[in-house]
């Protein structure tokens, strides 16, 4: 439910913003504030949930959400949406902890990849089908659109807060150096940097390219965002297996070539619109949001098992930067080529990424097939659901997440 509800709340405020005809800067910089509020709450949100335990930390994030949903048609955009976006941001993280730290500590050695490819399901088609909201009022930014967001995050709140089960210990994640990470896989790093400025940048701006270009109402951009969202869930496990089968790097290569083809295919599809326009979205949603679980799947197969939880707080954060900055980015290329401009950008960065790949196949010898480990999907959420990975070693219950 709180996925339902935080989806198409980004999709409402993007088109909230299109609709007062603010310059595509603006919107970008106000769509970014939300993964930098996502990064801070990664980092920080886990001390509320120490001081306050995880059902009323759950409880608090939730109701400032809910609150935060509401005050967007009472004040004025842009500059007093940057705060909201923020705050929204870092609390998303925090109620990302709270589940991710419940769900490990229920998840039993053979049951753990299950449960996380089940959460991984949940978070994406809760994103996909709560973009059925935008279909209540043309404009996409009227008072009762934000009113089905919030009621549909308080009512999140409910199972949390009355249930009887004793809170978690948070895991402990201790922190892996920047420069060691880098040296274990560079592809792994620039990989998850490429994902997180194409994913923050097409959830930031996606339903302005929809209005824009396509021409879309808003239940036009909520569908299409919708089978976008959706489209990832579909080519994770096909592209995984691929990656598990031959040379996980030439899996990475081909999803980035897929990726900078499927992006110029929605960016010419624009004008067509309709079922062509929406089946080149799932056929780049399901490429983009592909690409994140590859690259952690490829930098897992550098590490020692026990460093594998470690390493994945840094993986979230690179993630997190690109998304942060990827709004920012793909709103210039708006301004210089008009609303296809974004999967353009999307189309640059996969090109870029494939040329990195591509040197780093002639520049490393592939990990040899007996150490290359199994891929796992996964949302790039927070470090939190790194022990949940059966590719990492379970981690003792620890005071934080650092």
């Amino acid at each position: 439910m709180a996925m339902a509800g935080s989806g198409p709340l980004g999709t409402a405020v993007s088109l909230g913003m299109e609709a007062a005809a603010l310059p595509r800067p603006v919107i970008g910089l106000v769509m970014s504030a939300y993964f930098a509020g996502l990064t801070l709450g990664s980092l920080l949100a886990y001390r509320v949930v120490l001081r306050v335990g995880h059902i009323r930390a759950f409880t608090a994030f939730a109701s400032v959400v809910s609150a935060v949903t509401l005050l967007y048609p009472l004040l004025p955009p842009p500059y007093a949406w940057v705060p909201l976006r923020l705050a929204e941001g870092f609390c998303m993280a925090g109620i990302f902890i709270c589940v991710e730290s419940w769900l490990n500590d229920h998840a039993g050695p053979a049951s753990r990849g299950r449960i996380l490819a089940s959460y991984m399901i949940c978070v994406y088609l809760g994103q996909a089908s709560g973009q059925a909201a935008l279909a209540l009022d043309g404009g996409g930014d009227a008072m009762r659109v934000f009113l089905l967001v919030s009621v549909l995050i308080s009512f999140a709140v409910l199972p949390v807060a009355l249930t009887r089960m004793p809170s978690p210990a948070l895991p402990e994640v201790i922190s892996f150096p920047a420069r060691r990470l880098w040296a274990a896989s560079p592809l792994g790093i620039a990989g998850t940097i490429a994902s997180g400025l194409v994913l923050g940048s097409v959830y930031a701006l996606g339903p302005v390219f929809a209005r824009d270009a396509a021409g879309f109402e808003a239940g036009g951009a909520a569908l299409f965002m919708a089978v976008l969202i959706a489209g990832g869930v579909l080519l994770q496990w096909p592209l995984g297996r691929l990656s598990d089968a031959f040379d996980r790097r030439r899996v990475i290569v081909a999803t980035l070539a897929l990726l900078t083809a499927a992006a110029l295919l929605v960016a010419f599809m624009a004008e067509r619109g309709g079922l062509p326009l929406l089946g080149a979205a799932a056929a780049f949603g399901g490429v983009a949001l592909a690409l994140y679980p590859l690259c952690v799947a490829h930098t897992n197969d550098h590490l020692s098992r026990g460093d594998r939880v470690a390493a994945s707080g840094g993986l979230v954060l690179a993630y997190s930067a690109g998304a942060t900055a990827g709004p920012l980015l793909a709103s210039a290329a708006m301004v210089a080529l008009g609303g296809r401009g974004l999967f353009l950008f999307a189309a640059a960065v996969g090109l870029l990424g494939l040329g990195f790949a591509a040197w780093r196949l002639l520049a490393r010898a592939p990990v040899p097939a007996e150490r290359q480990g199994t891929f796992q999907p996964q949302p790039g959420t927070t470090p939190i659901a790194a022990p949940l990975d059966p590719r990492t070693a379970l981690p003792a219950a620890g005071t934080a997440a650092s």
